[in-house]
């Protein structure tokens, strides 16, 4: 259940229409049939949006949680194939959208009119949500999707390998750069960091101490310690250590489960096909420190429900969403901890969630809690693509790292300025 589960995935189309909604006017609805069955007009027909999720019964489990609501009618358009996103902000612009769907917190939807304000229906449980994806999805005061699972990223590693090179747990970026050259035979790679490198480009700003961007939504990411962290990752690049174009990307738990690699960059949704490939030799690590002044990272990626807010059926849709997300704690549960692991958003749940307390999941609990960083909600994937071309400029392209920082600050600079003014 992760942000990246189709092996279509093109990580470059994640909002580029949502950048500015009428831009992709022209492109066609996601396919002629909604879903409504010809619909009655009485707000008791819904559709929903999901992406094709990776782990078996998803689809499954989404379709039989709607089929127990009883005042709507809820179908589920499970979207498979390339460009989820492009797909999903097709529709948004015809009478064939969504009511209802699921995507990442972003203030330009919150800016555009897209999404429906939640406030009053989490308000009551607001207290029992992790306080940092309340903030992530709050503009102004007011909640703008319910969060349905955390999930974070960090380090897989196969134990017997770093214990057959001799080599420790990486504590800083020098030193997982090392032991990806120790572990490096002419059959298995060092490290996997994802065939497009675009899943570190936060991590690796957290981990040398900056941030995206501050409290000021202002640029804090163009510092000194990413540009170190910039010439060390072109020196891994060119190392010969790193696994390049593997057959499925960093999402996927293939290249350590097959042996391509000894340490592989992925998600805690992918922890019991690990577990299950590899048993007891299995560890993980967050991103190291960069520097001296920075701290180990580990991104909360993860999944939120929205309401279209331009459907004829809010107020419908909104109750849907509570019933199944706010009130229904037993589907909740399931869908972070029967299909793959994640982190229930729901305080209480993850108190209670017995296959999150012990063993390596535990372990990932403790690194999301001690060194977690959530989406920030100005900081839209425009940004994101900008900052991700800094890594292709000098980490693939030899280019120079003050350069491609100043480029991506002229990009941000303007998206910023269009939302903050």
């Amino acid at each position: 259940m992760s942000a990246m589960r189709n092996s279509n995935w093109d990580r470059r189309t994640v909002l580029r229409a949502a950048m500015g909604l009428a831009a992709a006017g022209g492109l066609a609805a996601c396919g002629g049939n909604n879903g409504r069955g010809g619909g009655s007009g009485s707000g008791k027909n819904l559709v929903q949006y999901f992406h094709a999720y990776g782990e078996q019964g998803t689809e499954q489990a989404i379709k039989r949680y709607a089929k127990a609501y009883k005042d709507a009618n809820v179908s589920t358009q499970w979207i498979t194939g390339e460009n989820f996103e492009s797909k999903l902000f097709s529709a948004l612009l015809t009478d064939k959208a969504p009511d209802l769907f699921e995507f990442h917190p972003q203030i330009q939807l919150i800016r555009s009119g897209q999404v429906a304000d939640l406030t009053d229906i989490i308000d009551p449980v607001k207290d029992d949500f992790n306080q940092a994806d309340i903030a992530s999805h709050t503009v102004d005061g007011k909640i703008y999707g319910v969060r349905m699972i955390d999930d974070p990223q960090f380090f897989f590693y196969r134990k017997s390998l770093l214990e057959k090179a001799n080599v420790e747990v990486p504590q800083t970026l020098d030193e997982l750069i090392e032991a990806a050259a120790k572990l490096t035979t002419d059959k298995v790679k060092g490290l996997f960091l994802g065939n497009e490198l675009d899943p570190i480009a936060r991590p690796l700003i957290w981990a040398a101490g900056a941030d995206t961007l501050d409290e000021k939504n202002e640029i804090a990411y163009h510092t000194d310690g990413v540009r170190e962290g910039l010439v060390k990752l072109r020196k891994l690049f060119t190392s010969g250590d790193l696994l390049l174009g593997a057959p499925t990307d960093f999402w996927d738990p293939s290249a350590l489960n097959q042996g391509l690699t000894a340490i592989q960059w992925c998600g805690m949704w992918a922890m019991p096909a690990m577990q299950e490939a590899l048993g007891d030799d299995l560890g993980i690590f967050p991103f190291p420190k960069v520097t001296d002044t920075g701290k180990p990272s580990v991104y909360n990626g993860g999944w939120s429900m929205f309401v279209n807010a331009k459907s004829k059926n809010v107020e419908a849709a909104k109750e849907y969403v509570k019933w199944l997300w706010i009130d229904q704690k037993e589907y909740q549960e399931d869908w972070s901890l029967s299909y793959g692991f994640h982190i229930p958003p729901r305080t209480s749940l993850a108190e209670s969630a017995d296959k999150l307390k012990s063993g390596l999941p535990a372990e990932g609990v403790k690194l999301f809690n001690e060194y977690g960083h959530f989406d920030n909600i100005g900081f839209t994937q425009a940004m994101l693509d900008a900052v991700e071309d800094v890594l292709g400029d000098c980490v693939r392209d030899n280019g120079d790292p003050e350069a491609a920082l100043d480029k991506a600050d002229g990009k941000v600079n303007r998206e910023l300025k269009k939302l903050f003014g």
